[in-house]
């Protein structure tokens, strides 16, 4: 069976009722799927999310005195101290203690609140689970203050909080997409210039989103050492960034330095793709955006090495599978989801294949056919 995606709202709003009484206010902030530009937000490049119908929600009440109590339906609850950096609480609540500490070393104090959280978004899957905590954070705090956030100010502190403390030297792009998205539509976001430019999604398909049951952990390690390898070949190249390279420069790394000419040929040509397949969505030109997702698995699998045995299978199976116009690894990598193009007519039989024979060790796949989501607001 091929999984509806279900709504967070109610069950948040009633856990908040048993515990509280009526929320005052009901938040929510997406997760999101990348459809093509891997890597390259913290190399002032291009990327291509969209926000997906799985949410974090918040469902918001004036408490006492100057805490903020958290009661998660997954985590258990936590007592956050606006004032206090946020290290002294668990690990699932430092994304929002983080949030709040930010703000209020910013001036804004949230006072004394309660929430009752609820997510559809799972967790280590690479859709955004943290960024949308963050986001939706952020959002709870401002709405009981009656301040309103352009989108990319929310993103910039939501990513302090991963760099700062979480420790994860991450880009601007969950933050962003799950701030600013469009319903209906990806968006190009342009790294550098922090700007979402929306790409309507073509009438002839839809985006499957494909778990492979598999997780990872990307602040041990392995996200960083691709971070540092980027940075030391701009730097190795002379530019700002991976951004300014072209691919005819990287000839000079390939001899001396091979990981860095093939971590910087990665970023180089998935930016490229990125633009292509932002003009190939606005064209309706689905088949070309299906070929760049292809190319853009293999490039990862291959010269980023962020790929896995779980990952390679399930692009290999949904290749296979009817409708399919490419596949591809979406997030940071190792572990997590995959994501499809897929013909609208098919798109059902396409997520029943998939889910029939992708095995991997002890895991099974689930497949999300899934409509582009609008961004964060109140629910």
């Amino acid at each position: 069976m091929v999984t509806v995606a279900p709504s967070a709202f109610s069950r948040a709003a009633e856990l908040h009722r048993s515990l509280w009484g009526d929320p005052a206010l009901v938040v929510r902030a997406p997760g999101r799927v990348n459809l093509i530009g891997e890597h390259t937000d913290y190399n002032d490049g291009f990327a291509l999310p969209m926000a997906l119908p799985f949410d974090t929600v918040f469902a918001v009440s004036a408490g006492d005195g100057s805490e903020v109590e958290v009661v998660s339906e997954g985590f258990g609850s936590v007592t956050i101290r606006p004032s206090v950096r946020g290290h002294d609480v668990p690990a699932w609540a430092l994304y929002i203690a983080g949030v709040i500490w930010l703000m209020h070393e910013s001036g804004i104090d949230s006072g004394g609140w309660r929430a009752a959280v609820s997510s559809d978004i799972p967790a280590g899957a690479s859709l955004s689970s943290s960024a949308a905590i963050e986001v939706a954070t952020a959002l709870a705090v401002l709405e009981q203050r009656s301040l309103a956030w352009p989108p990319i100010d929310i993103a910039r502190l939501g990513q302090r909080v991963e760099n700062e403390i979480v420790g994860l030297p991450s880009g601007i792009m969950d933050q962003f997409i799950s701030a600013g998205a469009v319903a209906g539509h990806a968006s190009l976001l342009d790294s550098r210039r922090l700007t979402l430019t929306p790409c309507p999604i073509p009438n002839d398909v839809k985006i499957a989103v494909m778990d492979t049951g598999t997780r990872r952990r990307l602040a041990e390690g392995a996200y960083a050492d691709r971070r540092d390898a980027c940075r030391r070949a701009s730097e190795l190249l002379g530019v700002a960034a991976l951004r300014d390279a072209t691919i005819e420069q990287l000839g000079a790394l390939r001899a001396d330095h091979p990981v860095e000419w093939r971590r910087a040929r990665h970023v180089v040509s998935e930016n490229e793709r990125t633009l292509l397949a932002a003009r190939a969505m606005s064209d309706d030109r689905s088949r070309e955006l299906g070929v760049l997702m292809r190319e853009s698995h293999a490039s990862l699998r291959d010269d980023f090495e962020v790929s896995s045995a779980a990952l390679d299978k399930i692009v290999e199976e949904a290749e296979r599978a009817p409708g399919c116009l490419g596949a591809r690894m979406t997030g940071g990598g190792f572990a997590g989801c995959a994501v499809a193009l897929v013909e609208s007519a098919e798109a059902d039989g396409f997520g029943e294949f998939v889910v029939a024979h992708y095995a991997h060790d002890d895991h099974a796949a689930r497949v999300w056919i899934c409509d582009a989501s609008a961004g964060a607001g109140r629910a």
